[in-house]
């Protein structure tokens, strides 16, 4: 793949004092990226980065998240690896998307938020259509209004689409049965625990079609009243932040933040099937080895929570909310695929994903290149 280049705006490279020019690009080379905008606006307080990765099987389609990042590398790294993710959720799930994401740097705790969301509208505007945003963690349906008075490349706004939590929910849901079938023999979750670490939008969801089947819930939470609702409304357990690895269940959902399968959480895991709504819940590559070898049935993140990135596809493909949440059942033969697909090449789980994903990009790309806006496709 070339690389049309990273964008930084002269007023911001003076900003990022622990990136060097050779790291960024050196980032951009590793992660296989299409292009990235830097942007930032003194009067609202907006830092923002916008990473592109592939527009080989059409616009690169991504939610922005709203985070206080401890560093700009931190911020860099975290959309380089997401947006790469949304490629390959879209290849896997037959969508005519590329992979983009958006990331906002500050406290999302903050309420007048009307210029800032505007200011990010009007950076994925200069994008000219080869980048569509949505909600993702930090941001609302309401972000998604006031990105959208700048920019008509925004979904999930009010009125369409709306919150992609349920559509999402209801993925994970199905996708944790089919991993269930593979770890059990049954799809059956109504004698089952499930360790859930968040609980948002998605991961609340989630636990209320798991009660509806009768599994056990333990819940965790960074907020005290996230917890409280889904014990007071589902009955489940509360436990720690902490405690959440070495629950005795038999799935554990990651709906949190990425990154918390490493060397230090997987080996306190008691549970057979890891199935999840987190990004990037492995962090790294190496750590689906160590699933593997410990007998866990894992469910690659970007195939089972494809329902979001599907629900505000509708909005681009003019689909109702039933043909969307259909299309998110079809997660379920998805993973079954997958599963089969690494017993029958030895590989994981993770590999098997990426490989089914690459294989439909490849595909595409050799009869177009990447996306231009209007739908035409152009040679870069």
């Amino acid at each position: 793949m070339s690389h049309p280049g990273i964008e930084v705006p002269e007023q911001v490279t003076g900003e990022a004092d622990d990136l060097e020019s050779a790291e960024l690009f050196d980032l951009l080379a590793a992660h296989d990226h299409e292009r990235v905008l830097f942007s930032q606006d003194e009067e609202t307080g907006y830092r923002g980065i916008i990473a592109i990765h592939d527009t080989a099987l059409g616009p690169a389609l991504g939610g922005t998240r709203f985070w206080d990042y401890e560093s700009d590398r931190e911020a860099l790294i975290d959309v380089l690896r997401l947006s790469r993710g949304m490629t390959y959720k879209a290849a896997v799930a037959g969508l005519n998307l590329g992979g983009g994401k958006a990331v906002i740097i500050g406290d999302n705790r903050q309420r007048d938020r009307e210029m800032l969301m505007r200011t990010h509208g009007r950076a994925v505007d200069s994008l000219g259509g080869r980048y569509i945003t949505a909600e993702d963690v930090g941001t609302s349906v309401e972000d998604m209004d006031f990105v959208h008075m700048e920019t008509e490349h925004v979904c999930g706004i009010a009125g369409r689409s709306g919150d992609p939590s349920p559509v999402t929910a209801f993925g994970v849901y199905r996708g944790m049965k089919a991993s269930a079938s593979v770890a059990y023999g049954s799809d059956e979750l109504d004698d089952r625990a499930v360790a859930v670490q968040g609980l948002g939008h998605v991961g609340y969801h989630l636990c209320r079609h798991l009660a509806e089947e009768g599994s056990k819930l333990f819940v965790t939470d960074i907020r005290d009243e996230k917890v409280a609702r889904v014990v007071e409304e589902l009955g489940a357990e509360a436990v720690s932040e902490d405690e959440i690895y070495d629950v005795d269940a038999d799935i554990f959902a990651p709906c949190a933040l990425g990154a918390i399968l490493n060397e230090d959480t997987i080996p306190r895991l008691q549970v057979d099937v890891v199935a999840g709504a987190a990004n990037n819940q492995l962090d790294r590559e190496e750590h689906a080895e160590l699933l593997e070898e410990r007998g866990i049935v894992y469910a690659p993140d970007y195939v089972i929570n494809a329902g979001g990135l599907i629900n505000v596809y509708s909005e681009v493909a003019d689909w109702s909310l039933e043909r969307s949440k259909r299309k998110a059942g079809e997660i379920y033969q998805t993973l079954l695929q997958v599963y089969d697909l690494a017993d029958r090449h030895d590989m994981t789980s993770a590999e098997a994903a990426d490989r089914l994903a690459q294989k439909r990009v490849d595909a595409v790309s050799s009869l177009h290149r990447s996306y231009r806006p209007g739908g035409k496709r152009i040679h870069v």
